[in-house]
């Protein structure tokens, strides 16, 4: 497990950008931590690592978003999933085998759903209002 922290929000952005270059497509990247842990900013500093122009936003209420440049990007918010019928209506599924980054909000959610080799990233609050602590799990060096 490797631990990295970031002390403002564009920190964790360019933590996000950086993990984007070892990406090479069919990663599926679950971020585990409450509301306001920087989830979408990591998030859109990784859309910017795989050069995607959109503006990333929370998928809160469409549920995913789909960004389009070096890989494709499937951006899952799974905070009001909470059942496998619920899981099954976001298409999850299927966005597995199309072979782009799956990012996932909320995916202790999920958690049973994962699968074995999805890189974990666990975003806890540090001792400064803008210092977080990422724990990654199931990056290829």
């Amino acid at each position: 497990m490797q631990e990295i922290i970031t002390f403002s929000p564009d920190e964790t952005e360019a933590l996000g950008e950086k993990i984007a270059q070892g990406l090479s497509g069919g990663e599926v990247i679950a971020l585990f931590g409450g509301m306001g842990m920087g989830k979408t900013a990591f998030t859109r500093g990784l859309a910017r690592g795989l050069e995607i122009q959109d503006g990333v936003s929370s998928p809160t209420f469409a549920l995913v978003h789909e960004y389009h440049g070096r890989l494709d990007v499937y951006h899952f918010d799974m905070f009001r999933v909470t059942g496998w019928d619920d899981l099954y209506s976001t298409g999850f599924f299927d966005y597995l085998e199309n072979g782009g980054v799956l990012v996932i909000e909320w995916s202790e959610n999920i958690e049973t759903a994962l699968p074995q080799d999805a890189i974990r990233i666990e975003i806890q609050q540090g001792t400064r209002e803008n210092e977080r602590i990422f724990h990654i799990e199931g990056m290829k060096q």
